[in-house]
């Protein structure tokens, strides 16, 4: 106990962690490989305390100011406005501003200026202000200060900004590092540190990094009056994970890695102080290089690019027209020498209206219809949506609903360019481990030299045990006689963290006993001396925690402790045990040096150490995935694997994680031997330095002697089950890809829901004795060749299975990752597709994070359909960039995959929430937005159109200049962005009680052509009805108490009135769920055309022109006025509503049959019946879906 309160005490640094991370107190050899280092793309060099370097201030590297914005204070206007005028519809609007100065303008330049400054300058300040929050997190960045060591042999304060390459730093405990540094020495006297990169991945866990031995001992400021080296290294790039590059310092030339560079804005912890040099400034260092994002666009935008062209399109097409009649009116104006419309007198007019010249005059008609008629473009559009998401974005934000407390995390829409998109997913593509389970292992069963242990019982053996008629006698295990769950063995002791385990045969002790004891021994020795965990030893209590880079290998160390093998100490070159000597009978402390690490990767699949015990005996300890572990047993010590085997299989079958665990003992001569090459191979300076290092590991991880196995538990995550069955009512296909076996990930499949038992699987797997055999005999040629072909025939079938089935099984589609890299080929990924796109789920076993991407962006582009992918590790970040939605958890995995998503949430489960309700929301109101902003432009321009028609094609805009300005900005913006924000088809509840609702989203029924098409049509038949009837009404009518008729003036207004009236009255029939702001806004704006008209029109009438008093004086004291607005607007809106009526009791819509069954009050209705009703138009959609996802796949 005296080491460990050593320990506790903060004494760590008396500890030597440096060879345990990478091996730097042993010498490295250098050989041709330095030939990278000045080559192409390692060609920096720093000269170490000298930044005035002559030689140095040549290479003119870039200062340490960091700018994250978007703009500086002098291109701020022109960049700025060049974004905004890359829309098409900008562009337009600036032409037409640019024409209105001309004669040819229908109206004047000034008000056609103000809605396009007001949209413009809007969008603008939205900009500015986003960018001046960045400029403000950028200068309180650059301002930070930091001692660094100047001319005068002292450290001084400096601001970041002004640090150069090559400055010496020192920088103290909880301080952020300014730039990127390679660490010199910290306060620990071999030079380690521990370092935070929350800000850069998310992982709260702390990174050690270490400084070369022959720095580490500069550690005072006097040491460095002195100190020149010399760097020599790679080129400034975005990898976070390697750093290639040598130091000469007195005359000799060291190898540099990762574990010597502290990244900027990562922090330092749990060390008093470190001294570093500048290697990376400003936008140079490598967390500036990964800032580039590139946004993502949704399939709602993408298509209102195209509405917006079918816009232009009628637009010039109605111009055509109105020109093509307009010239021919013209030119009769003179028929045969005599003036038809004599009162124009065409013989004195201008080119504009010349007989003579009828087909320049029609050109330059075509021009100003161009202009009069560009009403039909909403120019408010892009600006109101912009609004609109940014607004959905806080409601997801602040959904106390997917809050979870365990973490004290909301969701988070990281980007608000996709909401709708959520409610348009058809399939997810999910990790398993940390995503649909919670990625806290459970130590619960082993399996010792052939013989199982462990009692309980997991949830996937629960879920199989109701698969199965006979459960109780099928979940009994015949060596251990299982019979209680895993949760029930922590309640027969004290529960302790990464520990599920029960069995008396080797607990307290007991192993002792064991037939195998010598086994058991050597096998919970491997679990205490194989990681890199580090102990904790908590003063106030004296227990001991771990800090281990994985929860498995957290899971291992406290396995060992608790069946008496107990880790307490490591130093420079040795890990201490309290072992239990069974020979003995009592415990005792055993030390063992530590020569080796051989790391864990995803490629080599293991982790090796390499230790000398007490005996002198040098021992091999490893565990790794049974994958990569049998095939290099010793053929001569292939004991029990016959029985290993089968309980890894059980092991599989119950859900759990397994490693498989051996040993080997090594001669002196065949260490030594060994490790020349693998210090050759750790001191090369190249990029291949990894593969040669993986190399020469293979070469000693050889002839192993199996001990057995370990199967951890990582348990479902609260609610996927249920959350998977809504997702899969809601028509969303689920796929699982991920790195388990195929037995575990079938088996977590039943547990979750995703596979059922009236589900047929199809199965596709390599393995196969006749590959098998190919494989061994190292004939790779012909293995591929054979594999290859067994892939396309079992696709073959596969697809036989699909047409036998028939329209009521489902299927559920099982890969290995093995088979998968072959599926995945150019010549079969088509057919794969076609396959697994008509089976309810997928689950891609053994899949490696290459082609988790590579499955995420088949599906993508071979369905055309929206991929959601979720993940909540650093392996899933390329999946969830390739998806159209990539949503992080925030799990133990760290942050990595959170922070390169567009949603984040905590919880698998939360994934139903965010779909089935924010998703359906968002979609619903971003399509109603849509087509009403598209309806009420149409609506309103073709009035003019219909107007001009009356008026010979003159170009005449029937309605004054600032009331056409005004009518997108005013009169009826606000409504719409009120739609957009508030609206509710049903409430939250029943869009999670009724998922069969998202399927509206998933099969675009909102926003499809016939849909958009149909509102353009309504728009169309409303200016129709608002124009003919105004005009039929007022004909032969006094509209004075003096007689006298209507005038231009007064039509105008009340063509104009009648026009704002029916499209916010539209708005009220559209809406499905009021609040008082959205009263507010509809009848704010049509009580704001009042008040506008009675301010506007008590101006001098050379500003108001033709409204000048024509509300207070004509308009309000007539009957007739407001008689014929109440009789124009009902008969306009009376389509729709009798549109609506027979709809929705004749073919209503799935929302359409919620809303009924909630306001009847018929709550027992159950999703079901609403599916069966709905299945014929439903049917129809998924059929047509079908047959083209099939004509793609064939295409």
């Amino acid at each position: 106990m005296r080491d460990l309160r050593k320990m506790a005490g903060g004494s760590r640094k008396g500890i030597r962690f440096s060879r345990l991370y990478s091996f730097s107190c042993l010498k490295s050899k250098f050989r041709d490989e330095h030939s990278q280092i000045g080559g192409k793309g390692y060609s920096r060099i720093v000269y170490c305390n000298d930044p005035d370097n002559p030689e140095q201030l040549q290479l003119r590297y870039r200062s340490n100011y960091v700018s994250t914005t978007k703009y500086t204070a002098f291109n701020f206007i022109p960049k700025s406005l060049f974004e905004q005028f890359r829309r098409v519809a900008n562009i337009y609007f600036l032409a037409v501003a640019c024409v209105s100065f001309s004669p040819l303008a229908p109206y004047s330049a000034t008000s056609v200026l103000a809605p396009l400054v007001v949209v413009i300058g809007v969008t603008m300040a939205k900009e500015a202000l986003e960018d001046w929050r960045r400029m403000k997190q950028d200068i309180e960045a650059n301002n930070r200060k930091v001692k660094v060591y100047d001319r005068s042999n002292t450290f001084q304060d400096t601001r970041w900004k002004n640090l150069r390459v090559g400055n010496l730093v020192k920088v103290y405990k909880d301080e952020y590092f300014p730039a990127d540094l390679l660490l010199i020495s910290s306060s620990y006297e071999d030079g380690i540190c521990y370092v935070e990169t929350t800000n850069l991945d998310g992982e709260t866990n702390l990174k050690v990094k270490h400084a070369l031995d022959v720095t580490s001992s500069l550690r005072d400021d006097d040491y460095y009056k002195k100190f020149k080296a010399i760097i020599k290294c790679e080129d400034p790039n975005e990898d976070l994970y390697s750093f290639i590059g040598t130091m000469w310092y007195n005359g000799l030339q060291h190898p540099l890695s990762l574990q010597q560079i502290l990244v900027r804005d990562s922090k330092l912890r749990n060390t008093e102080y470190v001294y570093g040099v500048v290697v990376f400034t400003g936008h140079d260092t490598k967390v500036m290089q990964n800032a580039i994002d590139p946004p993502k666009r949704s399939k709602i935008e993408r298509k209102m690019d195209k509405i917006v062209y079918i816009l232009f399109s009628l637009l010039v097409s109605v111009s055509l027209m109105g020109s093509f009649f307009f010239g021919i009116t013209t030119k009769n104006d003179i028929h045969d020498g005599k003036v038809q419309r004599w009162y124009l007198q065409p013989e004195h007019t201008t080119v504009f209206y010349d007989p003579k010249r009828a087909a320049l005059a029609a050109f330059f008609h075509f021009l100003t219809g161009l202009m009069l008629y560009g009403y039909l473009i909403p120019i408010s559009l892009y600006v109101s949506i912009e609004m609109v998401k940014v607004l959905q974005g806080i409601f997801i934000n602040q959904d106390q609903d997917m809050y979870y407390e365990e973490t004290d995390n909301l969701a988070h829409a990281r980007t608000s360019n996709l909401n709708e998109e959520l409610g348009q997913v058809d399939t997810i593509l999910s990790d398993k481990t940390g995503t649909l389970t919670c990625n806290s292992m459970d130590f619960v069963k082993c399996s010792i030299a052939g013989t199982a242990y462990g009692l309980g019982v997991t949830e996937v053996e629960r879920a199989l045990a109701k698969r199965k008629v006979d459960a109780k006698h099928n979940i009994t295990n015949s060596s251990s006689n299982i019979q209680m769950s895993t949760d029930d063995v922590t309640d027969l002791g004290k529960s302790i963290k990464g520990f599920n385990f029960k069995d008396d045969r080797i607990m307290n002790g007991g192993w002792v006993n064991e037939p195998h004891a010598d086994v058991i021994q050597k096998f919970f020795r491997v679990l205490a001396l194989c990681h890199t965990a580090i102990p904790e030893v908590n003063q106030e209590t004296g227990e001991i925690d771990y800090e281990a880079e994985s929860p498995d290998e957290a899971a291992f160390v406290i396995a060992a402790r608790e069946l008496g093998f107990e880790f307490f100490e490591r130093t420079q070159s040795s890990i201490s045990l309290h072992e239990l000597d069974y020979g003995k009978g009592r415990k005792t402390d055993r030390s063992y040096e530590l020569l080796h690490v051989l790391e864990f990767s995803s490629a080599r699949k293991r982790m090796s150490v390499i230790v000398k015990n007490a005996e002198n005996q040098l021992l091999l300890l490893s565990k790794g995935a049974d994958s990569a572990m049998f095939e290099r047993l010793s053929r001569k010590a292939k004991d029990f694997e016959a029985k290993t085997r089968e309980h890894i299989k059980r092991y599989a079958e119950a859900g759990l994680r397994t490693l498989v665990v051996a040993y080997r003992e090594l001669s002196e001569d065949e260490f030594r031997s060994w490790e020349e090459e693998f210090l050759d191979a750790k001191a090369s300076v190249n990029a291949d330095r990894g593969a040669l290092v993986d190399a020469a590991t293979d070469k000693i991880e050889r002839d192993l002697i199996l001990l057995g196995a370990t199967a951890v538990e990582d348990k479902l995550q609260k609610g996927v089950p249920q959350c998977i069955e809504k997702l899969a009512n809601a028509g969303i296909k689920i796929w699982v890809i991920t790195g388990d076996q195929m037995e575990t990930a079938i088996n977590i499949g039943y547990a979750c829901g995703l596979l059922r038992e009236d589900m047929k699987q199809i199965v596709i797997t390599l393995d196969s004795p006749e590959i098998s055999d190919l494989e061994k005999r190292g004939d790779e040629n012909e293995a591929t060749k054979a594999s290859s072909e067994s892939i396309t025939e079992q696709i073959r079938k596969g697809k036989s299975q699909l047409c036998s089935g028939g329209s009521s099984t489902t299927f559920g589609l099982i890969i290995d990752g093995k088979s998968l890299s072959f599926a995945l080929s150019s010549n079969l990924e088509g057919a794969f597709l076609d396959l697994a796109v008509h089976c309810a789920s997928v689950i891609c076993c053994r899949s490696t994070p290459k082609q988790k991407a590579l499955v995420t962006r088949l599906v993508k582009k071979g369905t055309g359909k929206t991929t959601l992918a979720i993940g909540d590790g650093a392996n899933d970040v390329g999946m969830l960039q390739e998806a159209d939605i990539g949503v992080g958890i925030s799990g133990v995995e760290g942050m990595q995959a959170a922070m390169s998503s567009d949603f984040t949430v905590a919880q698998f489960c939360f994934l139903e929430r965010l779909l089935l309700v924010h998703g359906h929301w968002c979609y619903r109101r971003i399509s109603m937005m849509i087509c009403y902003f598209f309806y009420k432009n149409i609506a309103f321009g073709f009035t003019l159109f219909w107007f001009e028609a009356r008026a010979s094609f003159s170009g005449q805009p029937a309605y004054n200049d600032w009331y056409m300005s005004f009518y997108n900005v005013f009169f009826t913006s606000l409504p719409v962005i009120a739609l957009g924000v508030f609206d509710q088809d049903v409430s939250a509840r029943l869009c999670l009680k009724h998922p069969q609702l998202y399927e509206e989203g998933v099969h675009d029924i909102l926003f499809s052509w016939p849909r958009i098409l149909g509102w353009m049509l309504n728009g169309i038949i409303s200016s129709m009805i608002i124009f003919f009837f105004t005009t039929n009404s007022i004909l032969h009518q006094a509209f004075r108490r003096d007689g006298s008729v209507v005038d231009f003036e007064v039509l105008g207004v009340l063509m104009y009135t009648c026009v704002v009236w029916t499209v916010n009255c539209q708005m009220a029939l559209s809406i499905n769920y009021f609040t008082w702001i959205q009263h507010f806004f509809i009848w704010g704006s049509i009580a704001f055309w009042y008040i506008f008209l009675v301010i506007y029109g008590s101006l001098s009438p050379v500003v108001s022109t033709t409204a000048f008093r024509v509300l207070v004086e004509a308009c309000a004291p007539s009957p007739f006025y407001w008689l014929a607005t109440l009789l124009v607007v009902v008969s306009t809106l009376l389509p729709y509503i009798l549109y609506r009526t027979l709809q929705v009791e004749f073919n209503p819509m799935i929302h359409d049959r919620i809303q009924r069954s909630g306001l009847g009050g018929s709550e027992n209705e159950s999703p079901g019946d609403l599916s069966i009703r709905h299945s014929g138009k439903m049917g129809s959609v998924k059929d047509k879906s079908r047959y083209r996802d099939s004509l793609l796949v064939k295409r």
